[in-house]
């Protein structure tokens, strides 16, 4: 490895740092901003629950293969004669994706990491490729996600408050009903995590399961947790100057922060790619001084910085997104939070399935305002959803044209 390929490598490191930061400081918020708005864990706690899932599910079960050329946005058989264009288009990439995902949180606005890393790898292709080289079709299938995934994640959440509402918090004992009803959601809760996790989340570990086994493994694990939350909840009594509807509150808070920990260890797993696939791809050219055609092995050192980068993101800027997500789209409390997040990691699961690209970011927001739509629009700060709708608009736009600034000063001055 020459002293060129050095710089060029530490420069990469530096800037997949820099995105995997940015990451941390605006999409983990997905996971734990209903936590901390529903009071179910203090902002501390968020932290540093949310960085110990966040890092195993980046370096345990996060992208060991992946594509190089993120999401099939461009062909990279069309870069084989050309390494040195792609490692800068990269690193302008990475950088533009950077920098647009700096000034969302800057704002406090929850946007789509993947939206904008795609939108930057869009700019690149058209600036080096040619506008006509771009793949438009999964371009447009993410601009229909911007409908859909919101609209999903707020049905499915409506539905849960609304149920839960009227089962539980205006029953005449909701003490009684919560005890009953509480091995049951517990079931369906493990059931969704499990068969998600098993199913699409592991494939890195090479868990070859189909969905019938993946139903298995989830089944089982329901009955298991249902049972546990059985005998836990069966000893539970009301605490001193606590009333029932408070008791139930409570109960919602512990099933909240198990949801939160499975997002947050998935997210860990999914959208580590954001950061590191572009770094993986210009190592990949340092190393073998050619561009990989197809899938790549990600070395660990490379996923442990991606993780680490995320957590310290996390822990030193997150709270600006989660303030917007727990506190400043509608007033949460743990029941309010807990449907928020369950739904989301069922729209999440559902949709992932049925092969529809949906983003975490946007199912949540659309999560919490269904929890909000089940009180009454009045409830709802359409202010703040007016400008987290915009700013996903403007993403992958946005992040195309810095990346094509940047690699055109690159151009200019060193290719």
């Amino acid at each position: 490895m020459g002293f060129e390929e050095i710089i060029i490598l530490s420069l990469a490191v530096i800037i997949g740092f820099y995105m995997a930061w940015n990451i941390g400081a605006n999409d983990v918020a997905n996971a734990m901003g209903t936590c901390v708005g529903s009071g179910s864990l203090t902002l501390k706690q968020a932290i540093i629950i949310a960085g110990i899932f966040e890092f195993l599910g980046a370096v345990l079960v996060g992208a060991h293969v992946t594509k190089t050329i993120k999401g099939g946005i461009i062909s990279p058989e069309q870069l084989v004669n050309s390494p040195e264009v792609f490692m800068w288009g990269m690193l302008a990439a990475l950088l533009a994706s950077g920098i647009f995902l700096q000034i969302a949180t800057f704002y406090a606005l929850p946007v789509s990491t993947t939206h904008a890393i795609i939108g930057a790898v869009a700019g690149f292709g058209i600036i080096s490729l040619g506008f006509f080289e771009i793949n438009w079709e999964t371009i447009g299938k993410i601009a229909l996600s911007w409908v859909i995934s919101p609209a999903a994640g707020a049905i499915v959440a409506f539905i849960m408050f609304f149920t839960i509402k009227r089962k539980i918090l205006f029953s005449e004992q909701p003490m009684k009903q919560i005890k009953k009803l509480a091995p049951y959601l517990v079931f369906i809760i493990a059931f969704i995590l499990v068969h998600s996790l098993v199913y699409k989340g592991l494939k890195n570990l090479h868990l070859d399961l189909n969905f019938t086994q993946a139903s298995l493994w989830a089944i089982g694990s329901g009955i298991i947790s249902a049972i546990i939350c059985y005998a836990w909840i069966c000893k539970k009594k009301l605490n001193e100057n606590e009333d029932q509807i408070d008791f139930v509150e409570r109960i919602f808070g512990k099933l909240l922060i198990i949801t939160g920990c499975y997002i947050t260890f998935a997210h860990g797993a999914n959208d580590v790619a954001n950061a590191i696939a572009p770094l993986s791809g210009i190592y990949g050219v340092i190393t073998s001084n050619t561009v990989a055609t197809g899938d790549m092995p990600v070395p660990v050192w490379i996923l442990m910085l991606g993780g680490f980068g995320i957590v310290v993101g996390l822990a030193t800027w997150g709270y600006k997104v989660m303030e917007t997500l727990g506190k400043k789209i509608t007033e949460l409390t743990p029941t309010r939070g807990f449907s928020a997040t369950f739904g989301a990691a069922t729209t999440v699961l559902i949709c992932s399935k049925l092969g529809m690209p949906v983003s975490t970011t946007h199912v949540i927001v659309g999560a919490i305002v269904g929890v909000a739509l089940a009180r009454g629009v009045a409830a709802l700060n359409t202010g703040i959803i007016k400008d987290i709708f915009a700013s996903w608009i403007i993403t992958i736009p946005a992040t195309a044209i810095f990346t094509m600034i940047l690699f055109k000063i690159v151009d200019l001055t060193i290719i």
